[in-house]
């Protein structure tokens, strides 16, 4: 069985709580060549925002993803190609590996064959996800990799996810996930800012994930980070 996401080399999150740079349009986004864009953020997320973003993208042919932070923001539209949700394997308490995903399955004619996980290992003690979800990031490249294979031979994850969100990332730790699993698919996102920094972290993953990026610096440099991960791969 194949995934979307097996082919992919860039993933372009938005935050529904942000705004766009000045003068620029959800078309420019679109057009920045990335494989997917992913909808979601940790903090201020409502479904009207996310409603708002979706609605603005889904006239272009790119597959638009949502990831919500809860249960609670989650939308239902023909526009989205599917549900990333994330399970929090490196989480302080059971709520964010599978308290969340309880409120979840209750929710009414709910799309099975649109939803897939995201097993996230958070490695950013700074970021707003660590603190939320009490992650515990003192973590060696061991314990990285020990995580990825539990994700994926215990728990059937498809999509292993070494988020530093808010910085760059040891790009050790990065490959010693990359290196211990299979089949499953590892997403890298966290501190990715240019043509460089992008080229560097696709070699040891992937799939790389932009956010920040797009709302600081706006879609020229989101085109960089697609170049870069794309000469990454094709290398």
């Amino acid at each position: 069985m194949t995934n979307p996401w097996d082919d992919w080399d860039h993933v372009l999150k938005v935050d529904p709580d942000k705004d766009l740079r000045s003068g620029e349009t959800f078309e420019d986004v679109c057009r920045t060549g990335t494989d997917a864009i992913e909808i979601g953020g940790t903090l201020d997320v409502t479904a009207e925002k996310m409603t708002r973003v979706v609605d603005a993208a889904a006239e272009y042919d790119v597959p638009l993803y949502q990831e919500p932070s809860n249960p609670g923001v989650v939308i239902d539209s023909p526009a989205l190609d599917g549900y990333l949700i994330p399970t929090v394997f490196n989480a302080g308490g059971p709520f964010w590996i599978t308290g969340a995903h309880k409120e979840w399955v209750r929710i009414d004619d709910l799309d099975w064959s649109r939803t897939h996980t995201e097993a996230y290992i958070v490695m950013n003690p700074e970021a707003s996800v660590a603190q939320l979800t009490e992650a515990d990031c003192d973590l060696s490249a061991d314990d990285v990799a020990a995580y990825a294979k539990v994700a994926e031979r215990m728990f059937g994850q498809e999509i292993v996810y070494v988020e530093y969100s808010g910085t760059f990332g040891d790009t050790e730790k990065v490959a010693a996930a990359h290196d211990a699993l299979d089949d499953a698919t590892l997403f890298y996102g966290g501190g990715i800012g240019d043509y460089e920094s992008a080229n560097e972290m696709a070699a040891h993953s992937d799939v790389i994930v932009v956010g920040d990026l797009l709302h600081d610096e706006g879609v020229d440099a989101v085109r960089e980070t697609v170049k870069g991960a794309k000469d990454a791969h094709d290398a």
